[in-house]
């Protein structure tokens, strides 16, 4: 059985990065860039560090390699979205419960972000695949809020980093510091009548800040 996988990743070079990219994913999101094995991410693929060294350069370049593939993922969520054709309101409540939907179902992307900010994302430094793919978020706000405007919807002409920010900042802060959170208050954020409300809140408060015609432009 085991040979037969091994065949056909050979035959399958993409198949085989995706693995590699899975696997390395939970192994730097576990153990950080420094902890992180290469040797155990081969072994647990059935590939070879010299493999791995093959297709990413190294384990530097394996790590940024993880990092564009996590922002990717929910950049093409939100593609898949189709934001475009909902009126202004409903495409923002949409992006933000799936904002929320994403980072609550996936921990390992908010822990290597976590991370990268440690390195000052020295990393992402090098990566034009991940300025690239964030125009996308901004790109996406922008036009969102400016239908809003023109059909009266919204009275406050936001800074679309400002939005992504903000939603950005309520969604990474829940799973980031769930612990520490759940911990000092004693309460459980992972539990679903809180994720529904929390869901709720951060879309009403952003709908209710763009509805503020007092706000500072």
């Amino acid at each position: 059985m085991a040979g037969r996988v091994e065949a056909g990743r050979k035959n399958d070079p993409e198949r085989t990065k995706e693995d590699i990219l899975v696997v390395a994913t939970e192994e730097f999101s576990t153990h950080g860039l420094a902890g992180a094995r290469v040797d155990a991410i081969a072994e647990r693929t059935r590939t070879s560090k010299r493999m791995i060294y093959y297709y990413f350069g190294g384990k530097e370049g394996l790590y940024l390699s993880v990092l564009e593939r996590a922002y990717r993922k929910i950049r093409t969520l939100e593609e898949d979205l189709k934001l475009a054709s909902l009126a202004p309101e409903e495409a923002l409540r949409t992006l933000i419960s799936s904002t929320f939907d994403h980072d609550e179902a996936n921990p390992d992307f908010v822990r290597l972000v976590s991370i990268e900010n440690i390195h000052h994302a020295a990393h992402m430094l090098r990566s034009d695949a991940i300025r690239d793919l964030n125009v996308s978020v901004i790109e996406t706000i922008a036009g969102i809020l400016e239908r809003g405007i023109a059909d009266g919807v919204f009275k406050r002409k936001a800074d679309p980093i400002d939005v992504h920010m903000l939603i950005s900042a309520f969604c990474f802060f829940r799973v980031s510091n769930r612990y520490t959170f759940g911990t000092i208050f004693r309460r459980d954020l992972s539990e679903p009548t809180t994720i529904g409300r929390h869901r709720t809140m951060i879309a009403d408060a952003v709908i209710s800040y763009l509805k503020d015609p007092d706000g500072p432009f």
